[in-house]
């Protein structure tokens, strides 16, 4: 199955580690991208984003990313700033400005103070399926391991220059949106469809593109898309959410009908995954109990053994990599501050691991 990651990131001053909104100055600068891939903007002027092309493996990806990264961060640096892989900005934005656009204007019409200083960033991964009715098969299947995908990717314990507390404070704010979190369970594309066009019909999404659910299928692409993760401190950090993500679609679409966990109990599981990351507590959605969070991690990588194949030990290094060093709320933390926390970002941000003392 082909692969691709989407990956958003700020931009900040070097001296006042804040979010400037120069996103336009930064795409105008960006070299030669690899094969299919793109830069974009976002909602908020401080972001900006890569989208790789279509991998056909991990090695393939791994390469683009590491390549997409050094573009954007080589523009920034030509324009004096820092490109930062964070899932919101340990620092406040003094001027937050959203990127012109009609569409952009349209969202903000609708959220108004939700959007005004909105400027999370995540770790999108696209997962080629044949059909629309496989990728609702596959989603469904998807859903209890939503939160074990936020846990290993939250990469956000600050906001605003104070400590959340939070593994993923992106998550948080984006629980302010319609319909975030888990997707319901649909029985058929067709379903699928129709409810997302009555929330449009409603008037609380701007378009059926805008969902706000943690994995859907693609509007634009014959993909399931999982948003669980914030963006990765690490290029190993998305590859690890690309490798487990394909697998679990891998095993979805040869399993039978998906379980269908109570949807008060996926909602506190993606809380604790966002308050805790794998620091403490998870939520197991089936068995609807509270366990370590890391024993979630062990189980989801044995539901997924045999899909992994050839990369089961690149992903099982990877995870051992993330357990013993930390996820990037942990580093950002253990950075001692969130000034010190941008300063690591910035020197991570093209690199591939964060060693014990980085």
């Amino acid at each position: 199955m082909t692969v691709g990651v989407e990956e958003e990131f700020l931009l900040m001053d070097p001296l006042t580690r804040r979010p400037v909104a120069r996103a336009a100055d930064v795409l105008a600068r960006v070299g030669a991208l690899p094969p299919g891939a793109e830069v974009h903007r976002e909602l908020s002027g401080t972001q900006v984003e890569f989208a790789s092309g279509v991998c056909e493996d991990l090695d393939e990806l791994r390469d683009q990313l590491v390549r997409g990264r050094r573009a954007l961060a080589d523009a920034a640096h030509a324009e004096g700033l820092l490109l930062i892989p964070s899932g919101s900005p340990p620092l406040a934005d003094p001027e937050p400005r959203l990127s012109a656009g009609e569409r952009f204007a349209r969202i903000e019409s609708m959220y108004r103070g939700q959007v005004s200083e909105y400027q999370c960033c995540g770790c999108h991964v696209h997962i080629g399926v044949p059909d629309r009715e496989t990728t609702v098969h596959v989603v469904n299947h998807l859903r209890p391991w939503l939160p074990t995908l936020l846990a290993l990717g939250g990469n956000s314990p600050y906001d605003r220059g104070r400590d959340t507390g939070y593994a993923s404070w992106r998550m948080m704010d984006q629980a302010g949106f319609p319909g975030s979190g888990v997707p319901p369970f649909f029985r058929t594309a067709a379903e699928h469809d129709v409810r997302v066009a009555r929330l449009v019909a409603c008037g609380v999404l701007v378009d059926a593109t805008m969902t706000f659910w943690l994995a859907r299928p693609s509007p634009r692409y014959p993909t399931v898309e999982v948003r669980a993760a914030d963006t990765a401190a690490t290029v190993d950090d998305a590859v690890l959410q690309a490798g487990l993500t394909r697998a679990l679609v891998d095993t979805a679409r040869e399993a039978g009908t998906a379980p269908e966990p109570d949807e008060q109990v996926l909602a506190a599981a993606v809380w604790s995954a966002a308050r805790y990351g794998l620091s403490g507590p998870g939520v197991d959605p089936n068995a609807a109990r509270q366990v370590p969070a890391v024993e979630l991690v062990e189980a989801l990588l044995e539901h997924v053994s045999d899909a992994l194949g050839d990369d089961r030990d690149r992903i099982r290094s990877l995870v051992r990599g993330v357990l013993a060093n930390g996820t990037g709320a942990q580093r950002q933390r253990r950075a001692g501050s969130p000034e010190a926390a941008v300063n690591l970002l910035a020197r991570v941000s093209t690199g591939v691991h964060l060693d014990r003392n980085g």
